[in-house]
């Protein structure tokens, strides 16, 4: 039943942003794109600074151009594998560390400026959606909801664009809410990744 609602969600996060490309469809451009994440959480409430999760994300984008070749609305909908580690250091017993693996649907919504042919900036809000939490401790424990649901983040990076489609692109997202309730930590995520645009 979780796939289900997972899937169904992604269809229409995926709907979405293909109808806002869909207003130019003599100009708009769809891809894909991948790459790797590095990410971790502010320190918050936690004891001491969290450790960072690599792992990938993967998705699809559209670019629907306001001013062709110079100005750009780029829609995308991401899963984005997320997460840290954190050391506990409890009144009584020895330290333990605890790994929480966050996994989400992101929605960038981002404003795209070319400067040139090959290179351009993007900044804009981003919607997060978890749509996977587990945490693993190495005293044994586990916890489950203490990962809020949902992630509103400001996401903003580059792109150095190749001919034929191809591009790399770099990015920085920082949230605006906190992830683990109560802690007062903020998602940050590095991602640089590759993609392909037809």
């Amino acid at each position: 039943m979780k796939l289900i609602k997972k899937l169904t969600l992604g269809a229409f996060l995926f709907a979405f942003a293909g109808n806002i490309a869909a207003q130019d469809t003599n100009n708009s451009r769809f891809g894909i794109k991948g790459g790797l994440n590095y990410s971790t959480v502010s320190k918050g409430e936690f004891d001491e600074g969290p450790d960072p999760r690599t792992s990938f994300h993967i998705g699809f984008l559209g670019e629907v151009p306001v001013v062709r070749n110079v100005f750009a609305i780029q829609p995308e909908v991401v899963y984005s594998r997320q997460g840290f580690e954190t050391t506990v250091k409890p009144l009584i017993g020895s330290n333990y560390k605890v790994t929480y693996q966050i996994d989400y649907v992101n929605v960038p919504i981002l404003a795209k400026l070319y400067i040139g042919k090959l290179f351009s900036i993007e900044a804009g809000p981003q919607f997060g959606l978890k749509v996977s939490e587990k945490t693993e401790s190495d005293n044994g424990s586990t916890t489950e909801d203490e990962v809020n649901s949902f992630d509103t983040a400001i996401a903003a990076g580059v792109s150095f664009n190749f001919g034929g489609g191809a591009f790399i692109t770099g990015r920085f997202t920082q949230s605006l809410n906190e992830v683990v309730k109560d802690s007062d930590s903020k998602n940050m995520v590095f991602q640089v990744g590759i993609g392909f645009k037809m």
